[in-house]
């Protein structure tokens, strides 16, 4: 029981690991590519080693990437990575320009994000002041107060410290290579990991630095960009654009002067770029546009992998809120967006991949008008809050009270502190969540959809045999049987353990969903209401398990049993469904759209995969059930006798 105990929770807290800690492989590629494509110039120009000592470093950097790419973890976009890395060992080898050889990194370094997601930008808005003081404490010994390189601490190391001054260095290099470096650190260099300090403080400090070459003198004509120009703030949607996009980036589309200028102002104002909803959404629309491209040219891995980022990138941070304003309309976008992976998975044509692309953007269309800000009024929150509560509440409950109330009509309370002690333990896990979704760290779109899927799997396999084992004892006789024989061993220590591990993981399932909806609600204000409908629900689930409670101490036993045993098979069937989902949208499991209704109530998802998981759950009970109906009969016919102790 311990082994299986430790097993769940693992997989339960994998996928919020990966939301915290993206993989560090693929995070120590990234910056390796970064690098190469920012100081590749200070080593070769027109074809000619002009400095031996960075040359070196590229061609080690180049090789560590190749060695890393191919032992990073398998996804369909790897043996691209690969021949892209040994792309770029053969342009550095043959001393390619500059350009070529930052467009071959950048290039590798885009296909990364899109196989190995990381987090893109800050939770929150950067405290830069707090930055600016940790700056002093944390970097001026090397960097220097000014950002110039010339610390004291620096003196002596090779390579020197990073000059943050250098506009042509800083012209080349994001927010988020700054991140990345202050995350990790650089091997091959004096540049340590600062992952001590809080992500926010690191994304903070990464737009301090970023500050240094865009002085203080560009950052009125920068806001003055920003708030006269429409075509500006299409070029930056989101915080994840900003951090992302180097200058040079910014000067290809806006020109070198403003983009200098939108650098020195963004950069101090990282607020302006307001992390709406619908920033999501429009980069979940380019993703899909980039998806496109890569299809009609002919890589479908890469194409694959951009419209997966583009749903759990981009749709899924929306998803809770949009749950709360229509539901209806977020079952639709997951519909196409499933539809969609489904058209790619079986090589349709790229006018079939584009036209199915063109409905999920008008679906975004109306996504957008329902996350628009003037429908987040009082009624609406206390309406969202109210209803997931009670939806995501009820499932948990039905479970916890089968249990609860069997074991009042076994005599067997003194096992009930297991029961509660896992539903105590997942309601302060998921407080636990809330704290860190919150204020460490954003859980992305792969870890939630991991985390539920693996544990509504879990549920549903447990529930699977715990419905066939009631239905097996509502049969006349069994249950008197069943006492007499075995009950005196069926509640064991180990098994007491085993419902404190069911009773943990079918609520924490629900609590984590939860919270990832509250966290979403909460942000668009509304507080009061939030919390009157989050009390509204509390009082009806109350009410709902009281009710329950009080009608099965006077049911018989073969009744309880019998009604039990459907619920928890339906409830089996329900989580089996959401599980295998739960997985196709974390990219997981394979995705074959079927003319099937979708009825999220039962967990019914219109795909081959989950129906037919459904229907296989479906069998094995019924198959079960038929069983125990031909055993009862059996017994039924023996003579009973009665047996001493």
């Amino acid at each position: 029981m311990t082994h299986v105990l430790r097993c769940l929770i693992v997989s339960l807290l994998l996928a919020f690991a990966l939301s915290a800690h993206a993989d560090p492989g693929a995070q120590t590629v990234w910056r390796l590519l970064d690098y190469i494509a920012v100081d590749y110039a200070v080593a070769v120009q027109d074809g000619e080693v002009v400095s031996e000592a960075e040359y070196a470093e590229m061609i080690e950097f180049a090789d560590s990437v190749s060695e890393r790419v191919a032992v990073l973890p398998e996804t369909g976009a790897q043996a691209a990575l690969v021949d892209g890395a040994a792309e770029l060992q053969a342009a550095i080898a043959a001393k390619q320009s500059p350009e070529a050889v930052a467009g071959i990194a950048r290039g590798l370094a885009g296909q990364l994000l899109a196989a190995y997601p990381m987090p893109l930008a800050p939770s929150s808005t950067p405290d830069l002041a707090k930055a600016a003081a940790q700056y002093q404490q944390q970097c001026a010994s090397c960097h220097g107060a000014t950002g110039a390189g010339d610390g004291p601490a620096g003196a002596g190391l090779e390579p020197a410290p990073i000059d943050f001054t250098d506009r042509e260095r800083a012209r080349e290099r994001s927010v988020f290579a700054l991140y990345q470096v202050i995350e990790q650190g650089l091997e091959g260099t004096g540049m340590g990991s600062y992952a001590h300090l809080p992500a926010d403080d690191r994304w903070a400090l990464s737009f301090y630095i970023g500050q240094y070459a865009y002085p203080d003198d560009l950052v009125a004509e920068g806001k003055r960009l920003w708030e006269s120009d429409p075509a500006v703030r299409e070029a930056l949607p989101d915080m994840a654009t900003l951090t992302q996009m180097t200058p040079s980036a910014l000067a290809d589309r806006v020109g070198e002067d403003a983009a200098a200028a939108l650098t020195a102002y963004l950069r101090r104002a990282p607020d302006a770029v307001a992390p709406k909803p619908e920033g999501s959404l429009a980069l979940a629309r380019a993703r899909l546009a980039e998806g496109v491209e890569a299809y009609a040219a002919g890589d479908r891995t890469a194409a694959r992998d951009l419209m997966l980022s583009a749903y759990l990138d981009g749709f899924e941070p929306v998803e809770p809120l949009l749950a709360a304003r229509d539901r209806a309309l977020m079952g639709r976008i997951e519909t196409a967006m499933a539809e969609l992976r489904s058209r790619i998975g079986r090589s349709a044509p790229p006018a079939e991949v584009q036209a199915q692309v063109a409905v999920i953007n008008g679906l975004f269309d109306d996504a957008e008008e329902a996350l628009s800000p003037d429908r987040a009024s009082d009624v609406s929150s206390f309406v969202g809050a109210f209803t997931i509560l009670l939806r995501e509440g009820l499932e948990a409950l039905l479970i916890v009270i089968a249990m609860v109330a069997f074991l009042r009509k076994a005599n067997r309370t003194e096992v009930m502190p297991y029961v509660h002690a896992g539903w105590v333990g997942a309601l302060l896990a998921g407080a636990f969540t809330w704290v860190v979704a919150t204020y460490l760290v954003g859980i992305s779109g792969a870890s939630r959809e991991l985390t539920e899927g693996f544990a509504a799997l879990f549920a549903a396999v447990v529930l699977l045999f715990v419905g066939i084992w009631m239905h097996g004892k509502s049969q006349a006789g069994a249950w008197q049987r069943y006492i007499r024989e075995k009950l005196s061993h069926a509640l064991s220590k180990r098994s007491a353990w085993f419902l404190f591990l069911l009773s943990f993981v079918v609520v924490y399932r629900e609590v984590f969903e939860t919270v990832l909806f509250y966290a979403a609600l909460w942000s668009q204000g509304n507080s009061s209401a939030i919390v009157a409908g989050a009390g509204a629900a509390v009082v009806v689930l109350a009410a709902i398990a009281w009710a329950m409670l009080r009608y099965s101490r006077k049911l018989p036993f073969s009744q309880f049993f019998a009604i039990s045993s459907v619920l928890i098979a339906v409830l089996a069937v329900m989580l089996a469904g959401k599980g295998i989902a739960a997985l196709q949208e974390a990219g997981w499991l394979p995705v074959t759209v079927i003319p099937f209704p979708r009825i999220d109530l039962l967990g019914i998802h219109p795909t081959l995969e989950g129906v037919a998981t459904q229907l296989l759950v479906l069998v094995i009970l019924v198959a079960g059930f038929t069983w125990n109906r031909r055993a009862a009969s059996v017994l039924a016919r023996e003579p009973v006798t009665d047996g001493g102790s």
